[in-house]
This record gives structure tokens, C-alpha cells and sequence, in this order.
């Protein structure tokens, strides 16, 4: 496991700690000053393009996304120079829709386009709070002054006295406190300080009646970034979880939402946005007004660091998800903004590509003790129990709440007892469910896999490696019995190795120069590091890996293998990365869209129910920002259903 130092070092490098500028000075933003600008001319172009009858949008959104804003302020006043009128009451009469409100919004100083959409936010009836606090929690001080000034330039309005007049209670006063702009910026951080705000965090939430909203406001609204990320390594430390699972279970409604997208923001403002795009895009619509929002406001600061951690987190390229979520003119200016294709050749850059891939290795390897749902009874007795279960199903009709109540509050050694206990006392067994074999071979330790082949052969009188070999082929049978085998390594990490490792992945995967080995040769060395090492060496193969091709092992796997051997690699390398994640990806899907998985579903909830499914959960809300047991409410029905909540164990 990598030491504190090394921790240390890459949670202090992150990209909006220097502002539009990455590593050695670089700019990060997507959009640059033209070469060669002439503000008078490309008046003129403008002019000409929303001349006569129709207008040349094509011309219009080549010109405005490829000047930077300061230069489209500078055209601005050339063309009413020029002609007289204004450009943005032009742009507006000639264009409609998404487009115009896109264009337009290129149009204005950021700090005016800001206040442009607070104003909208507040404006009729109810109160966007979504926007209010993306732009409140993410901008910098000086960003927020100078939005509170073109707030009042531009409508006449304290910007203050709206928000009071349309807000409320805790989540008004933290807005109020953002609005002022005075979070500490000195880099020297107290260490008895950082112990104090932790304390005092805890003591304001966890380990009271109540909470104390105030002393969060204070803590979480005033200190330096620098100073907090040390605050919530060292609240982890004392309590056991991270501040986002104690402002979930302390805080509620939009004052939740606020706190949670502070926090998120202190810990990675790239990564923040990178989450809201994934989220105004996926499934069924598209969140316009979020999407160009962010498009335009991250631009010219940080929207490279944005596209390289949306595509080490999702798997997927920003200007791919855009190409498939949007269309026409609209579709060609976000692109344009986007500023290229991190899945085609030579887009992909290293810097940001370390930070996010640190930032998961650091969430892979720093977890709090895994905690199941599901603890053992006090005061169990298995002939009670079975006898419980016999008078349950005796008769016309079955006591399914009686059954319900028992079977989910014993752990599942006692459910074995209450079993057995049943069969001496009544002569009745019970069945055997079958398995998915990629979802359990690819996530279970040596001492699981040897359970699982030991109660195999007492059930079906054969052995598992048997078993996978007459009903499985090719390399997929080498996958599944190489994983059956339960020999993957428990050592540390070996970095001479991983290195070598690391090449014999890129070279199977065609990332690199093929060495003297033979493609079998290759494969098969291939296979036997995914399926032997250990998960520390894997996490440091993975990373020697992004180092040497700039590609995501995943992405990588997923683009160049299919069918069953790539969906087998991609749950190793998956389970690897954070495994409780991805069990928590395989929930989610089980019951989105038409129809449940109904295996899936119960074969994860009752396996994972005394092991981490309280941290899946977790997981779970920090994916798709609902909470399980919300998700199979709302997806399953009857007994079912009460079994799999009561099992679950509760509302996050």
C-alpha cells in the first residue's frame, strides 16, 4: 500500500488549486486567444452571417468557440461600434433554443454570464437551488466578488438581499456565508487546528442529539481548502467514515445537497463538474441548462482536467457522451468548447491522467472498515427458530411477515443452523441457487473460492474446476478455472514487477511495441496477472500502466476485447479498483430501465449483507445520487420487496 507521503504529495497537486494553470504553468482550459485576432473583423463576419433573410449559424459557431471570452468582449464592442446595435440582442433575435441560450452565454464576462443564471435561479415562481449551488460552492473568492458586482451592475439588485428573500433557513445561511467570499487562502495549515475542526465536527454531528448546523456552516463555509482536506482525512480517522456519510446522516434537503457539493468541491472542483456532466446527460433527457452552464463556465479554466477525469471515471470520453446526447449546431458548439476526443489517439494528457487515477487509487485503498447490514441474533435458538418457520407455513395460506422478520435478522451461520435444525425436526432441506459465475469468481478472496469449491463438491458430488470445464470454452474456461483455483497472491506490492506487468498488458492489448513473446504467450501471461496477483500489486500494475500509455486498463480492456473474456477482465479490474462500486454498479443496472434482474438483485443483497453492503450502499449514493433501498422500494413489490429493505437495513 502506497505510504502517508505519497498520499500526501498528490492530494496537495490538484488542478483547480492552480487555477486555469496545471502542472509547470500549463493552461488547462479547452478555449484559447485566437492568433492573429481582429475584433473589427470578425465584427464584420458576424454582421455578414446574420445578414438577409436566415442566418450562417455554422459561420456564427466556428467564429464565437474559438475566441476566448475576452475576446468575444472585445468583438462586442466593435460591432456596436461598427453598426450600432448590439450583438447579443442580434445573436438573440437570430438564433433560438439551446444554441441561442449557449451563444449567447459565451457572449457575456463570466462573472456577468454567473449572475445572468443566479438571476434566473431566483426569478418566479420557486428557486433553482441546484444552480444557486453548483455556482456558489465551486467558485473561488475573487470569482464570487466579482459576481456579486456584475450581479448589481447588471440588474440593480444585492445579490445578497435576493437570495435571503428566496431562501431559507440553514441552506440560506451557508449561501450567505459563500457569498462573501472570505474563505481562508493561506496554504500553512495548523495542526492542532486541523484536530480541533474535526473534533468539533464530530461532536456538532455524531456523537450528539441534534445537530449542530451552525458549527458545520462555520468549518465547511470559512477555512482554506488546504486546511479541510486535512480536517476530513483526520475526521475519518476519529470517527470511522468520511464527512460525506456523516452530512448525509446529519443533514437533510437542499442544505445536504450544499454541503455535500462544498465538500466535493474541496476535495476536487475538476471532478465535481466532471460528475454533474455525466449526470445532466445520462438516461432519459438532457439537463440543458446544466450542461451549457458548465461548458461555459469551465472553458477557459479548468476543461481539460474535467474531460480527463470524466474519462477515467466513466469509462467514456466527454465529446463522445456529448456526440450521443445532443445534435445539430447545438452538438457542434459544445464540441467546440469540449476541445477534442479523449479516446482518440494523442488526446489523452498524462498530468490530469495521474490526478484522476491517484484520486480512485486513493478511494480503492483508503476505505473505512467495511460493515455489513446483517448481524447475528442474541439470544438464538435454532429449534425455536425452526419451529417458528414450521408453524409459519403450516396450514391453508404462509405467514410471509412472520418468515420475513426471522429469516433477515440472523446471520446467514445461523440461518445454516436453523436449517439443519429443521431437517432433524420436520425431514425437509433446502435448495441451492444457482450462481453468475463472472460476478462471484471475479470478486471473492482465496478462503471464499476454497468455501465455495468445498460446499460445490459436498452438493453436486463434482468439483467446481469440473463443473467450469464441461460447461465452459475457450478463454473464458481458462478465466473462470484460473479464478476457481483460489491462488491469487495476499503480498504487497513489487514495483520492479509491476512495471513488467504493466508492459505485458499494454503489449496484449496493442498499447504498445510487441516484445519477442508470441501473442499466445502473450495472452497467457495476461491472464495469469489478472487472475494471480494480488489486489495491492494489481492497484500498482494499473498504475505503472496509465504511466506508461496514458490509458485507463478498463477503457483499454473494454475497446480492444468482447463478449464473455472481456466482461470477465473488466470485473477484475473493476473489483480491483473499488470493489464495493462496482457491486453497487451491478445493483444499479439490475433494476434501472424495463423489468428487474431479480437474480442479481438477490444474489448481492443476501452475499454482501454481512460483509460491506453498508458500504455499498454508500457507494451506491455516491454513484447515482439515490439510495438503494429507495431504488428496490420503488422496484419490487410485496413480501418481496420487505424482505430485500429489511435485509438492506434502512433509508441512508
Amino acid at each position: 500500500m502506497p505510504n502517508k507521503a505519497f498520499f500526501i504529495s498528490f492530494v496537495n497537486i490538484r488542478p483547480e488549486a492552480m487555477s486555469n494553470k496545471g502542472k509547470a504553468g500549463r493552461y488547462r482550459g479547452s478555449v484559447k486567444d485566437y492568433p492573429d485576432f481582429d475584433a473589427n473583423q470578425d465584427a464584420e463576419a458576424l454582421y455578414n452571417a446574420m445578414k438577409g433573410f436566415g442566418s450562417d449559424k455554422e459561420a456564427i459557431l466556428d467564429l464565437i468557440t474559438s475566441r476566448s471570452n475576452k475576446q468575444r468582449i472585445e468583438i462586442c464592442q466593435a460591432y456596436k461600434s461598427l453598426y450600432g446595435k448590439d450583438l447579443i440582442a442580434d445573436l438573440k433575435y437570430e438564433l433560438t433554443g439551446k444554441f441561442e441560450r449557449l451563444i449567447v452565454g459565451l457572449m457575456r464576462p463570466l462573472e456577468y454570464f454567473d449572475a445572468k443564471e443566479i438571476k434566473d435561479a431566483l426569478k418566479g415562481v420557486g428557486t433553482d437551488e441546484k444552480c444557486l449551488i453548483e455556482i456558489l460552492a465551486s467558485r473561488t473568492n475573487q470569482q464570487i466578488h466579482a459576481l456579486v458586482e456584475a450581479y448589481k451592475d447588471a440588474y440593480e439588485r444585492d445579490l445578497e438581499q435576493d437570495v435571503i428573500g428566496d431562501t431559507s433557513g440553514h441552506f440560506k445561511k451557508m449561501l450567505i456565508v459563500l457569498l462573501q467570499g472570505t474563505r481562508e487562502e493561506d496554504d500553512v495549515v495548523s495542526e492542532d487546528l486541523v484536530e480541533q475542526d474535526a473534533k468539533d465536527l464530530l461532536e456538532a454531528g455524531e456523537v450528539q442529539w441534534g445537530t449542530d448546523e451552525a458549527q458545520f456552516i462555520y468549518i465547511l463555509g470559512n477555512r482554506s481548502k488546504q486546511h479541510l482536506r486535512m480536517v476530513f482525512d483526520e475526521y475519518l480517522k476519529i470517527s470511522g467514515k468520511p464527512i460525506e456519510a456523516s452530512i448525509r446522516g446529519e443533514l437533510s434537503g437542499d442544505f445536504e445537497k450544499l454541503m455535500l457539493a462544498v465538500v466535493k468541491n474541496i476535495r476536487s472542483t475538476a471532478e465535481y463538474f466532471a460528475d454533474r456532466l455525466f449526470k445532466a446527460m445520462k438516461g432519459l433527457g438532457t439537463r440543458d441548462n446544466t450542461l451549457i452552464r458548465i461548458m461555459v463556465s469551465r472553458s477557459e479554466i479548468d476543461m481539460l482536467d474535467v474531460r480527463e477525469i470524466f474519462r477515467t471515471k466513466y469509462e467514456k470520453s466527454l465529446h463522445h457522451m456529448i456526440e450521443s446526447d445532443t445534435s445539430g449546431e447545438y452538438k457542434k458548439a459544445l464540441l467546440k468548447l469540449c476541445g477534442g476526443d479523449d479516446d482518440a489517439a494523442g488526446e489523452f494528457f498524462p498530468e490530469a491522467a495521474q490526478v484522476a487515477y491517484q484520486m480512485w487509487e486513493l478511494s480503492a485503498v483508503a476505505k473505512v472498515e467495511q460493515k455489513g447490514t446483517i448481524r447475528p441474533a442474541t439470544d438464538f435458538n435454532a429449534d425455536g427458530d425452526a419451529k417458528v418457520l414450521r408453524k409459519a407455513m403450516k396450514g391453508f395460506g404462509t405467514d410471509e411477515d412472520a418468515i420475513i422478520d426471522l429469516v433477515t435478522q440472523r446471520s446467514n451461520a445461523q440461518r445454516q443452523e436453523i436449517i439443519k435444525a429443521y431437517k432433524s425436526h420436520f425431514g425437509r432441506g433446502a435448495g441451492t441457487d444457482e450462481s453468475a459465475l463472472i460476478e462471484i469468481l471475479a470478486t471473492r478472496n482465496n478462503q471464499e473460492i476454497q468455501a465455495i469449491d468445498a460446499a460445490y463438491k459436498e452438493a453436486y458430488h463434482k468439483s467446481l474446476e469440473d463443473a467450469l470445464s464441461s460447461d465452459t470454452s475457450g478463454h473464458f474456461k481458462r478465466i473462470l478455472i484460473s479464478l476457481a483455483l483460489g491462488n491469487r497472491a495476499e503480498g504487497g506490492e513489487d514495483f520492479a514487477k509491476a512495471q513488467e506487468d504493466a508492459k505485458v498488458i499494454a503489449e496484449t492489448l496493442k498499447l504498445s511495441d510487441v516484445s519477442g513473446d508470441d501473442s499466445t504467450s502473450l495472452e497467457t501471461r495476461f491472464m495469469s496477472i489478472l487472475c494471480t496477483q494480488s489486489y495491492p500489486q494489481l492497484r500498482r500494475v494499473f498504475q505503472e500502466f496509465i504511466k506508461m500509455t496514458n490509458h485507463d486498463v478498463a477503457h483499454a480492456i473494454r475497446k480492444r476485447m468482447s463478449g464473455d473474456v472481456r466482461d470477465a477482465f473488466l470485473a477484475i479490474v473493476h473489483s480491483v479498483k473499488n470493489k464495493q462500486a462496482f457491486f453497487a454498479d451491478k445493483l444499479y443496472k439490475s433494476m434501472k430501465g424495463a423489468g428487474t434482474d431479480d437474480k442479481t438483485l438477490i444474489r448481492i443483497i443476501v452475499s454482501r449483507s454481512e460483509i460491506d453492503l453498508l458500504t455499498i450502499r454508500n457507494e451506491f449514493w455516491d454513484l447515482f445520487d439515490k439510495s438503494l433501498p429507495h431504488m428496490i422500494e420503488k422496484d419490487t413489490s410485496g413480501d418481496y420487496r420487505k424482505a430485500l429493505l429489511s435485509i438492506c437495513g434502512g433509508e441512508n
